[in-house]
């Protein structure tokens, strides 16, 4: 299975941006993945951000993101990014990179625990 470390979190003021990148081990660029984006907020349970298909990069995005966040990959470099933007301080949350080898129809709004591959999450904090 896939592994994946998160990396980009930190502090920014309400309406910026951040990104945040996932760096996946080799095994994914052998065959089809799902890799996706998913956060947890102090007091509340995680929800999932977005996905995207590596093979044909077909995309999902939670109703609460949509518009604002954008979810793309780098197959030659093995990495996954979440763009950020427009933050608010509702999005403020550890966030969590997971991989899971599957075909596409699988690939959309999943638990964590579908995941074969889950990162240990990177901070971000949305100030008002």
């Amino acid at each position: 299975q896939a592994q994946v470390a998160e990396s980009g979190g930190g502090s920014v003021q309400a309406g910026g941006s951040l990104r945040l990148s996932c760096a996946a081990s080799p095994s994914v660029t052998a065959r089809p993945y799902c890799m996706a984006w998913f956060r947890q907020a102090p007091g509340k349970e995680r929800e999932g951000v977005a996905t995207i298909y590596t093979v044909d990069n077909s995309t999902y995005y939670g109703d609460s993101v949509k518009g604002r966040f954008a979810i793309s990959q780098d197959r030659a470099k093995n990495m996954v990014y979440l763009q950020m933007t427009i933050l608010k301080p509702e999005d403020t949350a550890t966030y969590y990179c997971a991989a899971q080898a599957s075909v596409r129809s699988w690939c959309r709004m999943r638990d964590f625990t579908d995941f074969g591959g889950r990162g240990q999450g990177t901070q971000v904090t949305v100030s008002s």
